[in-house]
């Protein structure tokens, strides 16, 4: 049951870790254990545990969640949204800022060839989370069925929307029927550890095409209307789980497919922007919504992206000690999750289709994925030697 606690104290933690909580999901969760368990004992660290499993069982983002599920366990009703709000406000400022120089300063030649450059490391930064994932996102031979084919059907086409929810139906019937047949068994209870890996993430960051002069400078503030933009957004914060990279999936099939108002140069650019700012990689959406429709599309897009999740916690936060136990709920987040791994794969090997086209980038691909996976050299050093690797191409060859 929630405590009344002074809002002050809640604004105060949560404002911080929005400004400091650098390095995605798994990191934020990180932070916020260290400073509401360990520094200030606000709860114990089994009922962060089942915190962070129903986190995971709602669409959203799953650290912002947690925050918003904290603040209310400290102060209530008050508590959730005051903690959702000082979480997610200072990336929204960061990447509001970011979109703007952008804009202004993303054609000049030396920032393009950077950007390029760092395109092919953004891809193994990916491929990278998708190897370490993989055990932890398709568990069970079901789920195993249920990635292939959900891969095979998103090379065919088949929206993302679509095979999602195709997934939670395969495992909402599934498990009915066992269910029936063994009415005398004790329920299955998911380990509150392996939530908390299934909604880990991994850090993503800038990548860019060659059109950034003539893509950034038409489609600031004529693309889309903010009406349209927060129902789009509004409808992928209400049906998607996991990371920033199943953020990128939804995002590329609405924008760059079905309304081909932006490249995918573009899209990741506001995924990476999302990513190297503290705090949410879902503030994406509103570097997404400056590019389409100015200031009030930024808003527009920010207020959509992250509605569905003050709704969803606010709906859920009370019954969170059945949420966890529940074999169906368990069984439909292990199908998620599995679908979530498919959806990775599936992007980067229709965004490497179009990004990777030279031995300059090949190399660059194969290395960074040698380097992640091998050694411990973080992303961010990859990255950086990406965009390195670019400007001395610019240097060396002038284009």
């Amino acid at each position: 049951m929630p405590i009344s606690a002074p809002l002050r104290d809640v604004a105060a933690v949560f404002t911080r870790l929005g400004l400091t909580a650098f390095g995605g999901p798994a990191a934020h969760i990180a932070a916020m254990d260290e400073a509401v368990v360990e520094r200030r004992g606000w709860l114990s660290r089994d009922a962060f545990a089942d915190l962070v499993g129903a986190a995971n069982l709602i669409p959203g983002p799953n650290s912002t969640e947690l925050a918003m599920h904290l603040g209310y366990r400290r102060a209530g009703w008050p508590g959730l949204f005051v903690a959702g709000g000082c979480f997610i406000l200072p990336a929204v400022v960061f990447v509001w800022g970011f979109a703007w120089m952008y804009v202004r300063f993303g054609a000049r030649v030396e920032v393009q060839a950077m950007l390029v450059g760092m395109q092919p490391a953004v891809l193994a930064v990916v491929v990278q989370a998708i190897w370490r994932l993989k055990g932890s996102l398709a568990r069970t031979r079901e789920g195993v069925l249920l990635a292939l084919a959900a891969f095979a059907g998103l090379m065919l086409g088949v929206s993302e929307l679509a095979l999602l929810m195709g997934a939670l139906v395969v495992a909402l019937v599934a498990a009915r029927v066992p269910a029936r047949a063994t009415s005398g068994e004790a329920p299955v209870v998911v380990p509150p550890a392996t939530l908390l890996v299934a909604g880990a993430g991994t850090p993503i960051a800038m990548a860019h095409g060659s059109a950034v002069g003539t893509a950034v400078g038409t489609a600031v503030g004529s693309a889309v209307g903010p009406g349209a933009l927060f129902l789009g957004f509004a409808k992928i914060g209400s049906v998607l789980f996991g990371s920033g990279y199943v953020l990128l999936t939804f995002l590329r099939g609405e924008f760059v497919q079905r309304l081909g108002v932006l490249s995918d140069a573009q899209l990741l650019d506001a995924i990476a922007v999302g990513q190297v700012t503290p705090g949410p990689v879902f503030s994406a959406a509103t570097f997404v919504g400056y590019l389409l429709g100015g200031h009030a599309g930024a808003a527009a897009a920010t207020a959509g992206i992250f509605l569905p999740a003050f709704v969803g916690v606010a709906a859920t936060a009370p019954m969170v000690p059945r949420l966890r136990r529940s074999p169906v709920l368990s069984r439909a987040l292990d199908a998620v999750n599995a679908v979530t791994l498919a959806l990775m794969a599936g992007v980067v090997v229709l965004m490497a289709r179009g990004f990777v086209l030279s031995p300059w980038s090949a190399a660059i691909l194969v290395g960074a994925s040698v380097l992640l996976l091998r050694t411990r050299i973080g992303a961010g050093w990859v990255l950086l030697g990406g965009a390195l690797t670019g400007l001395a191409r610019l240097l060396l060859l002038g284009s």
